[in-house]
């Protein structure tokens, strides 16, 4: 299969640091050109990453013909207006999370798709990760029995003013930057739609954005609760718990690509971790493994696993987090 084409709008850290170097390493992929709006900065992450051309703007980038797709890294307040301009351009959209500030926002891209018949998706890379594809396997055959739980933690400390994640007027704040995993993980585990939700939301006095929540999602058929933070110890963990049984995922949003990940199985039949077994996964980049999954829907014309319809449940839920926040009271999604 000849590689997809990719050009990439922004040299955002994520894009330099981990994205691009990842889907350099597919057989589906070629990073052919980068952008940003100061070309010095493009020229110097070309340089640095072997990528053939540098754009000084995105307009200039989305007038590529060679380029076939385009992978979306920019402030999130950026995801929708430029990734629809990208789909006007008849480029194929790989777009960060979150995909959009709501869920009415998330649903213009749902029409520029149709409109335009380019494929757009949001770039949830745990998803792809195969200890997220265990733990959704072991909990559909029943091995922790009914699945009534998943509680999840997820935080960093980040109090630079310069940071776009502490920046409210385009998008910054923990909810829409990580507190999005949590939930998009959930749902996975499920399988289904929560119902109501419920949170309680600490804001930055300086930054406006929010630093600290605590969120409560109602399911069908359990619950799933987490916390996020931008300003708290580093540390993630997810915890799955059903009616016989207990999966624990160790590194669960920021999976190592250089060393093997491990979830543990656990029966609950004795206190602490003296029960739990471990199962070790192989080393994987979960980004080369997006990359690849975009890269072969779009040669083979197969459907998506997680269509852009997904997209817009995870903002409504977002949507609903923050309602909740402001009402102190649940909140329908």
């Amino acid at each position: 299969m000849e590689p997809v084409r990719f050009g990439v709008i922004s040299t955002a850290k994520i894009a330099i640091q981990k994205v691009i170097p990842a889907m350099q390493q597919s057989a589906y992929c070629r990073i052919v050109a980068i952008a940003s709006r100061d070309l010095a900065r493009a020229r110097a992450a070309a340089e640095a990453l072997g990528i053939a051309r540098a754009y000084g703007s995105y307009a200039e980038l989305l007038q590529d013909r060679e380029i076939e797709a385009v992978y979306n890294p920019l402030p999130n307040h950026l995801h929708v207006p430029v990734s629809i301009e990208a789909a006007a351009a008849g480029k194929h959209v790989l777009c960060e999370k979150p995909i959009a500030l709501s869920a009415a926002e998330a649903q213009k891209l749902v029409e520029a798709r149709d409109r335009t018949g380019v494929l757009i998706q949001e770039a949830f890379m745990v998803r792809s990760h195969p200890q997220w594809l265990r733990a959704r396997e072991l909990v559909r055959h029943g091995r922790i029995g009914e699945l009534r739980v998943v509680q999840g933690s997820f935080s960093y400390m980040n109090v630079d003013p310069a940071n776009v994640r502490n920046q409210a007027d385009i998008g910054g704040g923990g909810l829409y930057d990580i507190g999005c995993y949590p939930i998009v993980t959930a749902r996975f585990l499920f399988e289904a739609e929560p119902v109501r939700v419920a949170s309680v939301i600490e804001y930055d006095p300086d930054f406006r954005t929010d630093r600290l929540a605590s969120v409560l999602l109602q399911f069908p058929a359990g619950q799933a609760l987490f916390y996020c933070s931008t300003q708290l110890v580093p540390y993630q963990r997810v915890q799955i718990l059903g009616t016989a049984g207990r999966i624990e995922i160790e590194i669960p949003f920021n999976a190592p690509p250089d060393r093997p990940c491990r979830i543990f199985v656990d029966d609950g039949s004795q206190l602490g971790d003296a029960s739990a077994r471990p199962e070790t996964f192989e080393v994987v980049d979960q980004y080369t493994v997006q990359g690849d999954l975009f890269a072969r829907a779009i040669r083979e014309g197969t459907p998506l696993a997680f269509p852009l319809e997904d997209a817009v449940s995870n903002m409504r839920v977002l949507d609903a987090v923050f309602r909740a926040g402001r009402s102190g009271r649940f909140e329908e999604v």
